[in-house]
C-alpha cells in the first residue's frame, strides 16, 4: 500500500485499480498514543471495514517474522532441568530482530541449508551457584540479543554447570508462538449520542469507569480526550437509557499493537502492511 499525506500524525492510505484508475478504497491512520516504555502504540483506523481490520490483526500476529532460537546443542547440563526443558525455555527467549540483515530460511539463497544470511549462532556457559540468565548468552551479532537480559533460564547450585550452542532463525507466529512479535487487537470506535433532558448528568458521569462524560450542573458533555477509551460497557445507558444512545462505528477502529520487544510496534505494523500488499499483488498477477 502507498502512504501519502503524513500530516499532524495522520496517514492516508490509498489503493487504486491501475487499469481503470478508479479509487477502490481510502483509509486514514491517526496515531492516538505511543508508549515506548511498554512497547505499545494505539492508532485510529478510519474509513476501513471489519474484514481489513481483522486481516491486519492476524497478519501482525501470524506472519510478521522475528528471530528465535530453533536448535540447541547441549554440551554440558548438570542442572536439575532436563535438556528438553532448557531448550524449550531458550526458544521462548525474545531476541531483538534485524529484518534487513537476515532472510527466512525458506527464502534464502542457501535454500534452507543454513548460512550467515539466515542463521545466527549463540553460545552460553554458566556455572553455579546462581542463575543462568538470558544475558549470559553470547551472540555473534550484537544487533540480535535477548530483549530481557534478566530473564532466568535455570538456577544452579555449586558444582552444576550449563554449556550449549544455539541457532536462531527467522520464523512466523503461524508456525510457532515463539516467533509471534506481540499482541494486536482492536475495537469499534464508540459513537455516543446525548439527547437534551438528561435527568441526572452527575450520575451518568460517575457511572462511566473511564471518565468519558463531564457533568456541569444540568449539562452533560463528552470528554473528547477519553472518548476512545470507551469500551461500550453500557453503564451510561443503564442510568439514562432514554437520553443516551451508545453505538459503534462499522468503519472506524481503535487499534492497539503491543510488542514483545523483538521489533518496535511501528515496524511491526509497517511490515504487516507490506506483507498484505505483497499478497494482494500476487493475487492480482495470478488473476491476470
Amino acid at each position: 500500500m502507498q502512504e501519502e499525506g503524513r500530516q499532524k500524525g495522520k496517514t492516508s492510505i490509498n489503493r487504486k485499480n491501475q487499469a481503470e484508475g478508479a479509487e477502490r478504497f481510502k483509509m486514514e491512520v491517526e496515531l492516538i498514543e505511543q508508549n515506548k516504555k511498554q512497547n505499545r502504540i494505539t492508532f485510529l483506523l478510519k474509513d476501513s471495514n471489519p474484514a481489513f481490520a481483522n486481516m491486519l490483526r492476524k497478519t501482525i500476529i501470524d506472519e510478521v517474522p522475528t528471530m528465535a532460537i530453533e536448535e540447541v546443542e547441549l554440551r554440558k547440563n548438570s542442572s536439575v532441568l532436563y535438556d528438553e526443558i532448557v531448550a524449550h525455555r531458550l526458544g521462548l527467549v525474545p531476541l531483538t530482530t534485524d529484518l534487513k540483515a537476515y532472510n527466512m530460511p525458506s527464502e534464502c539463497t542457501c535454500k534452507g541449508e543454513g548460512c550467515s544470511k539466515c542463521e545466527l549462532q549463540l553460545s552460553l556457559k554458566a556455572k553455579g551457584p546462581g542463575y543462568a540468565y538470558a544475558s549470559d548468552m553470547k551472540s555473534k551479532d550484537p544487533k540480535v540479543v535477548p530483549v530481557y537480559p534478566k530473564m532466568p533460564i535455570v538456577k544452579m547450585i555449586k558444582g552444576q554447570a550449563l554449556e550449549l550452542e544455539a541457532t536462531a532463525v527467522l520464523g512466523r507466529g503461524m508456525d510457532h508462538a515463539k516467533w509471534s512479535p506481540g499482541l494486536a487487537f482492536y475495537k469499534y470506535k464508540p459513537e455516543i449520542e446525548i439527547k437534551k433532558g438528561v435527568e441526572d448528568p452527575k450520575a451518568v458521569a460517575d457511572a462511566c469507569p473511564v471518565d468519558v462524560f463531564s457533568a456541569k450542573g444540568k449539562e452533560l458533555t463528552i470528554n473528547k480526550d477519553n472518548l476512545l477509551k470507551c469500551h461500550l460497557c453500557g453503564a451510561c445507558t443503564d442510568v439514562d437509557p432514554k437520553n443516551i444512545k451508545l453505538n459503534e462505528s462499522d468503519k472506524d477502529f481503535v487499534f492497539t499493537v503491543e510488542s514483545w520487544g523483538q521489533l518496535p510496534p511501528r515496524e511491526i505494523v509497517s511490515k504487516a502492511v507490506e506483507i498484505i500488499q505483497k499478497k494482494c499483488d500476487e493475487a492480482v498477477s495470478l488473476i491476470k
